[in-house]
């Protein structure tokens, strides 16, 4: 007790942290000390009041020994979070940085000890969003996004949810940018945390994309379209940071100097940060494909988002966000909206900026429900502006490839006469052109062969057979799982394999003596046999019933899957007739369909061209055929191959700047012998002369 007294005895308006200490270990034996600086705290607030925009020190400290020891005196401090709420909301803007901050701390250390509901902060957190302080807008947006996955942590608050969505959508409408943007970043992020990965919160984020202030509008959009922000730096940021040099720059640089170690390996290190560069660039994207799927009205919002985009007066990036978004929503959505592609007919010349992405663009904006009309036009103005002699060679195969990842999405675009035109351009001298022209060909055998001409359709297979070619709004549904006749055959083989196995082992313990040949039984005997079988109409009739029987009455696993995949892939390589069958290796991974929702840059920028040889690559080719050839060499070879060289042989590795002095001064100090060659010839010049 004595050291209980003498702990009290301690001024502790002086001390306030080790008051804190004692009060946390025994609140009950503290109560009074505690009371004390509690009606302290109330003088200071009174005249806080009078002057809110004066730093008070002392009750700055007052503040933060109350948020920490306030758990422990619940009943006494019932009023304290209100106080300190109504201090934020009346006096937010005038307050002093340190002073704010500390009871903005104090805000969250009461919320975390339950003394105050988080629906009555994270409303008074939004409201000061509005305050110019970057470090308490970021403090805020942390606690705000921890706050509320603490609170979905175990189960879904749906209420309390709602009501800060409801609160977030009209935040949305208001002017101020930095509130609107902070607002939207939370819920972004709150989304891919999947905490509100809800169609609610998606379609409070569409609103966004309406906004008038440009970052807002550009950061929803990206939302959608699963692309990180883009760093926005200030202008003294940009001049600190001087050009940066392209590769062909720093290459000629190099080439045009004198050659040394150092500055080789100082164009070593610069190429090598550039293609770092380049690779974080060339990253996978990573679309969020189910937030565009959550969106209520997808039609209502394409046709809102087009309406803006012709009306706009953004940069051109910002536009091309929108064209990316609203082409992005067609395709996934299989949404009409006709006027899309006359108007992305203007952009497509290939000197246009970013062709290659609007080219893409197009590609995911198509689908079989597009009308062939409108598609038409588009394949024309890019066979007329890309696909033409009087371009380059790698336009072309960019024009071609468009063409194909278009075709490829509503294969009615095409007609007769453009697909015969462009085919033509199969046997052009540049490879690129050549290899695009190629794949259109491929597409077309597989989709719809009729258009191509007869020498172009390649051999009939029997997955050319069983096409059935659609009409515009024709649909294919199918009453059974293609391919899944081919399950009993494989089913029969494994039991035909173990009978096999067990004949087998059964005949090798009994005595051979007799010397009698056993008739073995080949599955490719088999095989071969039934390629030189034409299928009738009837088996054909007869096997779609098996595959209706069998996708009716068993549950599939993945081996019968993947079974079935292979015998279709098989279809497109196996002929049709007897007298073409043949055996073929083939790879399933180059066969397969690519499934994807949305077409990749790549696949129109894909230029087939080999490159051409660099200097090392050349000399590298040299070396290596000089290996093993020492023994050809010209020239006396050295006995000592370590020994040292002549003066002349020295001098001719020397630079020229170096033994040029030597030259000049040859001719102008010539020796005796020198001097009577050249009067020699001379007079035997002259005399020959003097003949004629």
């Amino acid at each position: 007790m004595s050291g209980k007294s003498a702990a009290k005895s301690i001024h502790f308006a002086a001390d306030l942290p080790q008051l804190q200490n004692l009060i946390k270990r025994d609140p009950i034996s503290y109560k009074d000390e505690f009371l004390k600086q509690w009606q302290y705290f109330h003088n200071l607030m009174q005249t806080f009041q009078l002057q809110p925009s004066k730093y008070n020190e002392r009750l700055d400290e007052m503040i933060s020994f109350l948020a920490q020891v306030g758990h422990c005196y619940k009943d006494e401090v019932v009023d304290m979070p209100g106080q300190l709420c109504d201090i934020l909301k009346n006096h937010s803007t005038v307050l002093d940085r340190t002073m704010r901050m500390t009871l903005v701390k104090a805000l969250i250390m009461l919320r975390n000890k339950e003394l105050i509901s988080a629906t009555q902060v994270l409303q008074l957190f939004f409201k000061l969003l509005r305050c110019e302080d970057k470090l308490l807008r970021k403090t805020i947006y942390q606690y705000v996004v921890a706050d509320i996955k603490n609170i979905n942590s175990k189960h879904k608050n749906a209420k309390l949810n709602s009501a800060l969505q409801t609160y977030m959508f009209s935040m949305l409408q208001e002017n101020n940018a930095v509130t609107v943007k902070t607002a939207l970043d939370i819920m972004v992020e709150l989304y891919k945390r999947n905490i509100w990965n809800d169609a609610k919160t998606v379609n409070v984020i569409t609103t966004a994309c309406f906004s008038k202030i440009t970052k807002v509008m550009v950061a929803a959009m990206k939302f959608f379209l699963g692309k990180d922000e883009l760093e926005e730096k200030d202008d003294s940021d940009s001049d600190d940071d001087g050009p940066k040099k392209s590769v062909k720059e720093l290459t000629l640089g190099h080439r045009v100097g004198k050659k040394t170690k150092k500055r080789k390996k100082k164009l070593d290190r610069a190429l090598l940060a550039i293609n770092k560069h380049k690779k974080k660039k060339t990253a996978p994207e990573a679309f969020n494909f189910s937030a565009l799927h959550l969106i209520f009205d997808p039609q209502d919002f394409s046709e809102k988002l087009f309406r803006q985009l012709e009306k706009t007066t953004e940069r051109f990036e910002v536009k091309l966000l929108m064209i990316d978004l609203i082409s992005r929503l067609i395709g996934i959505h299989k949404l009409i909206l006709l006027n899309f592609y006359p108007f992305m007919k203007r952009f497509l010349q290939p000197h246009q900026r970013e062709v290659t992405h609007l080219l893409l663009y197009l590609a995911q904006g198509s689908h079989e429900v597009v009308p062939p009309d409108a598609m038409d036009e588009v394949l024309m103005t890019i066979a007329n502006n890309f696909i033409a002699e009087r371009n380059s060679s790698e336009v072309m195969a960019v024009g071609l490839n468009a063409v194909r990842e278009i075709c490829s999405r509503c294969p009615l675009a095409m007609s007769e006469d453009l697909l015969r035109d462009l085919v033509q351009y199969k046997l052009h001298r540049d490879k690129a052109v050549m290899m695009a022209a190629r794949s259109l060909v491929q597409l077309f055998r597989k989709t719809n062969p009729d258009l191509l001409h007869r020498k172009d359709r390649g051999r009939p297979t029997e997955a050319r057979q069983e096409l059935k070619i659609l009409k515009y709004g024709e649909l294919d549904a199918k009453t059974h799982v293609p391919g899944a006749e081919v399950i009993p055959e494989k089913e029969d083989k494994q039991k035909e394999a173990s009978e096999a196995q067990e004949e087998w082992e059964s005949c090798s313990d009994e005595d051979d003596s007799d010397g009698e040949w056993v008739d073995v039984h080949h599955s490719s005997d088999e095989e071969i046999a039934e390629t030189e079988k034409k299928e009738t109409p009837a088996e054909t009739e007869e096997k779609l019933k098996l595959a209706e029987e069998i996708s009716a009455t068993r549950i599939m696993t993945d081996d019968d899957f993947k079974i079935i995949n292979a015998k279709q892939i098989s279809k497109d390589i196996k002929s049709a007739s007897a007298a073409r069958a043949r055996k073929r290796k083939f790879q399933e991974s180059s066969l397969a369909e690519n499934n994807s929702e949305l077409p990749r840059l790549g696949d129109i920028e894909m230029v087939h061209k080999k490159k051409a040889h660099d200097k090392e690559s050349r000399l590298a080719t040299v070396v290596a055929g000089r290996e093993g050839r020492e023994k050809f060499a010209h020239g006396p070879q050295k006995m000592n191959p370590f020994a040292s060289t002549t003066n002349k042989e020295k001098n001719k590795k020397k630079a020229f700047t170096m033994v040029k002095h030597k030259i000049r001064r040859r001719k102008v100090k010539r020796s005796f012998k020198e001097k009577q060659v050249s009067l020699r010839n001379s007079l035997l010049k002259r005399s020959r002369n003097a003949r004629k």
